[in-house]
């Protein structure tokens, strides 16, 4: 029975966010790095393939197995059609010249180890230092993750054009520095991880908050984030970095609350307001677990501390239990690493919990001509609380008219008019 399209277009977009990147690094380790813009092309072709056929034969049984025939055939017939047009890196291209061994060549490289193997090299090819920060994320998001450039421009506030324009420059980049596919060694090997943390980092942040659309979080973007991140750190090779099980317990704990940040309808629920019985207690254990083996020496991080304090939050049995006093130690400690002023403003809003709300406002006036928070919407949306709190509701109306202005996001205009008209009631 042939599939309605709406189901076809579902499976392939299925298939892009499982199964793209996964093709996409093993047809590059197959062609080289600089014809990474090829293997994407190959991969893209037989998902075109696909919804041509499938529309027309219906989807079988096994639609990963047959997208996986496709484009390894398709790689054939194009290196066989170029052999003399296109200079490959690797030396697999030659078994695949030949009859004799073109199919042990092929099962070898779609081997599940070598398809895991090529994720982990693909992951630091896109995060190599010489790209720059904005051009990872996007090129790790488009080649490792499936995701679209409108998708892409779309989760990250920006135009389609610039996305396009970050990823010629990042491929460019890659082909003129002739980055090799692979996982680096010995102590580079710790400088390129940090890097690849920290996209990963700013990869579940912006599906955890995202800026702009309809819906608050990005599931996607974030289960990619975690997906990508357990790679790492189940491969030999890279497993042995503390950071990256105190990112992913940070990840897995912050996620366990995701059901309960909306209510039933559609309202954002800020921490305290939260049913924590929605929370994912599997996901919690999860967390707890990895935090457990990211604290088994004596290594602190920025994930390492971030991680403890979601940790607090999510063993709290009520939002009164809450254990601020250490919290607050560990914004203490957050600030030696990191004194970003996005840092002090929550430390700001911990230390009111124990304190009052004036002094929390005092110290956020600290810090109030940093010009990173004069467009930084939780800056407003933050002191607006403190002030209503305070007895001032007048000053904390203003303050969220004017984060209004700067929220895009569908999810969080409608919370700040929510609280707009409580604030009005004074």
């Amino acid at each position: 029975m042939i599939k309605k399209k709406l189901d076809i277009a579902a499976e392939i977009d299925h298939l892009y966010r499982y199964e793209y990147g996964k093709l996409v690094a093993v047809l590059t380790k197959t062609f080289g790095t600089n014809n990474m813009q090829l293997a994407e092309d190959v991969v893209q072709e037989a998902m075109l393939e696909a919804l041509k056929q499938w529309t027309y034969k219906g989807v079988p049984d096994n639609s990963v197995g047959w997208i996986y025939q496709v484009a390894k055939y398709k790689a054939v017939n194009l290196v066989n059609r170029e052999k003399h047009k296109r200079k490959y890196a690797s030396e697999v291209v030659h078994h695949l010249q030949s009859e004799w061994t073109v199919e042990p060549a092929l099962s070898h490289l779609f081997s599940d180890q070598e398809i895991a193997d090529d994720q982990l090299r693909m992951i630091f090819t896109c995060c190599h230092p010489s790209i720059s920060r904005d051009s990872q994320v996007a090129l790790t998001l488009k080649t490792l993750c499936g995701f679209s450039i409108p998708e892409i421009a779309k989760a990250f506030v920006t135009t389609e054009g610039n996305i396009n324009k970050r990823l010629v420059r990042a491929r460019k980049m890659i082909r003129d520095a002739d980055i090799p596919f692979e996982v680096p060694s010995g102590e580079n090997l710790k400088n390129r991880l940090s890097s690849v943390l920290e996209t990963l980092y700013l990869l579940f942040n912006e599906g955890y908050n995202a800026s702009s659309g309809d819906h608050l979080i990005r599931f996607e973007l974030c289960s990619e984030a975690i997906r990508l991140a357990e790679i790492i750190s189940t491969n030999p090779h890279t497993n042995s970095s503390t950071d990256t099980y105190a990112l992913l317990s940070l990840m897995s704990l912050n996620a366990s609350r995701f059901r309960a940040r909306m209510d039933k309808t559609d309202n954002m629920l800020d921490l305290e307001h939260q049913d924590r019985r929605l929370w994912d207690r599997s996901l919690i254990q999860k967390g707890l677990g990895y935090l457990s083996f990211a604290t088994r020496n004596k290594e602190v991080s920025l994930y390492h501390i971030l991680a403890t304090i979601s940790a607090h939050h999510c063993t709290a049995k009520t939002f009164g239990d809450t254990d601020w006093e250490s919290i607050l130690t560990l914004y203490d400690s957050l600030i030696q690493i990191d004194a970003s002023p996005i840092i002090q403003l929550n430390r700001a809003v911990v230390r009111s919990k124990l304190t009052n709300p004036e002094q929390a406002i005092k110290e956020i006036d600290l810090i109030s001509e940093i010009p990173a928070l004069q467009s930084y919407l939780p800056y407003y949306t933050v002191k607006a609380e403190l002030h209503f709190q305070n007895s001032e509701p007048k000053k904390a109306v203003l303050l969220l008219e004017y984060a209004l202005s700067l929220a895009e996001n569908q999810k969080v205009k409608l919370h700040i008019l929510n609280k707009l008209e409580e604030y009005s009631k004074g």
